[in-house]
């Protein structure tokens, strides 16, 4: 059963991870567009959250518990596995409690519009939050690697 539970862990944060930099590339591809186009832009970013980062940072914290709760036995857990659980935990709530509401939020708003500069303060919270959080996720992987 550990090698099913590792799998899901695997395939969790290759989800966040590929998914997040897939938005990261997307998000300063925009920056050539026109304004018109980062409506259509923020819908795209807002489906790619919703349907593969936040469902991998979801399987990826769930999967660790699992697997932490299994080897819980051991005296004293390293200091790699505790950044792991400490960096993966943290970087996931962040894209579950800001960026993934952020991006619905500026799915939702026409950038032309009256609330163009609203538009605009979303996707700036989205790109610090999302940094920050894939930065977290990237030092949980490497963590990890460590680990092993």
């Amino acid at each position: 059963m550990n090698h099913f539970w590792l799998f899901v862990h695997l395939l969790g944060f290759t989800l966040w991870l590929g998914g997040a930099m897939a938005a990261m590339f997307v998000g300063i591809a925009s920056r050539s567009e026109d304004r018109a186009a980062l409506g259509a832009v923020a819908r795209a970013l807002a489906v790619v959250h919703q349907r593969v980062v936040s469902p991998g940072a979801v399987l990826a914290v769930v999967s660790g518990l699992v697997l932490s709760f299994k080897v819980g036995d051991v005296p004293a857990p390293s200091r790699w596995l505790m950044a792991m659980q400490g960096a993966g935990l943290v970087g996931a709530l962040l894209n579950l409690a800001v960026v993934l509401p952020t991006a619905s939020r500026a799915a939702r708003i026409d950038p032309t519009g009256p609330n163009g500069g609203y538009f605009d303060e979303l996707r700036t919270r989205m790109r610090v939050v999302g940094m920050i959080a894939g930065t977290l996720g990237l030092i949980a992987l490497v963590s990890g690697a460590m680990l092993r």
